[in-house]
């Protein structure tokens, strides 16, 4: 009778539980403790922040940065070192320059999947090579709103009576567009307005091929590894990775998760011990440390996660304590005050309460500095 341990060996990887992939992940993502970066650098390690409202990369950047101020971020996007355009997931996201050049194009495949998923079949019949390049003409001569862009798109009389939503939708697929200021400054208003990749950085990509696609899974696994290729899947929101990490194999360590999944790694990443001790830390809304592994136990309980991820695909900011996330968090404003409301999923520890105050003022601080009268909430 043939022996079932014979035919399906143990597997010979090291196994990392949930909390030491937990302590790698918060390494990885500078928040054990704070980095002495310049933001640029930080941005690029990160690859890069989610960023569909303007503030969570000024918070994202605080939590994991010595000294950051507003102005050290504001300043790269105004000087066109940083961008804010689709990328990962078809979401906005800000990079650096120089990363918007080479993963933009790497990142059309899932945009075109994700426009013939929700526009499909309002968008039947058009010749999209058409739309694209008068949708390039239109924001190559001013910004404009995706709405502006669909609306001037349906006034000519190619598309006429067409849906205008999924005229706009398509531009911003199909187009690589990036939001200029002042939207995404600290403390300014504007709308999200969009130009071309090429006009606002003066090109439109980077070398593209196996290389560039096989360096950003690379610089995925040094920030967000180790990871399963379900995990990269889902990060970047490309999809058929198997392939392109069996060639990266050799160059990568391999590990097994509690599940008996794959987990693949950069050879020099840190990999901290389960019992290293994590501090409170605040994270931003839509902070891709939540968002970028299929499974993300490894940071949230899956108990916890609809109160975090809502309906409507707002990810609201959180706290972690010893590393896992704890409750949520806001800032109030009234007048000349602030107030940062946390509210707990669970009761908390007095030393924890203490330890969060404490981080909270320093919250506080950064966010309304302006304000005469700080407090901290509990619920």
């Amino acid at each position: 009778m043939l022996n079932p341990s014979a035919a399906f060996p143990a597997a010979r990887e090291p196994v990392l539980d949930r909390r030491r992939l937990n302590r790698a992940l918060l390494e990885r993502q500078m928040l054990i403790r704070r980095r002495s970066l310049p933001a640029l650098e930080a941005i690029e390690h990160l690859v890069a922040l989610q960023a569909q409202a303007p503030t969570p990369p000024y918070f994202g950047l605080w939590t994991r940065l010595e000294d950051f101020r507003q102005e050290e971020l504001a300043q790269l996007i105004e000087s066109r070192q940083a961008v804010r355009l689709a990328l990962m997931r078809a979401t906005i996201h800000l990079v650096s320059a120089r990363d918007a050049l080479a993963l933009r194009p790497l990142m059309q495949p899932s945009m075109e999947r994700g426009l013939k998923s929700t526009f499909g079949k309002r968008l039947e019949g058009i010749d999209l090579a058409a739309l694209t390049a008068a949708a390039r003409e239109l924001t190559e001569e001013r910004p404009m709103t995706f709405q502006e862009i669909g609306e001037r798109l349906a006034s000519d009389e190619r598309w006429r009576g067409r849906d205008t939503p999924a005229l706009g939708a398509a531009a911003r697929a199909l187009l690589p567009l990036v939001q200029v200021p002042p939207r995404g400054l600290w403390g300014a208003s504007g709308p999200a307005a969009h130009t071309t990749v090429k006009t606002w950085l003066g090109s439109e990509s980077a070398s593209t091929g196996p290389d560039v696609l096989e360096s950003m899974l690379e610089r995925y696994l040094a920030a967000f590894g180790p990871a399963t290729v379900q995990d990269m899947q889902a990060w970047c929101g490309l999809t058929r990775l198997g392939e392109v990490v069996r060639r990266m194999r050799p160059r990568l360590r391999v590990f097994r998760d509690e599940q008996g999944r794959e987990l693949f790694d950069t050879p020099d990443s840190p990999l901290p011990a389960a019992d290293t001790p994590i501090p409170p830390r605040y994270v931003a809304e839509f902070d891709n440390v939540l968002l970028s592994h299929a499974d993300r136990t490894r940071i949230i309980a899956e108990e916890d996660r609809k109160r975090v991820f809502t309906i409507n695909g707002i990810i609201r900011p959180t706290f972690l304590i010893d590393g896992f996330v704890a409750g949520i968090w806001s800032v109030v404003r009234e007048r000349a005050a602030a107030s940062l409301v946390v509210e707990p999923f669970r009761p908390l520890r007095a030393a924890d309460r203490d330890s969060l105050a404490e981080e909270g003022e320093r919250l506080l601080g950064f966010a309304a500095p302006e304000c005469e009268r700080r407090e901290i909430r509990f619920r």
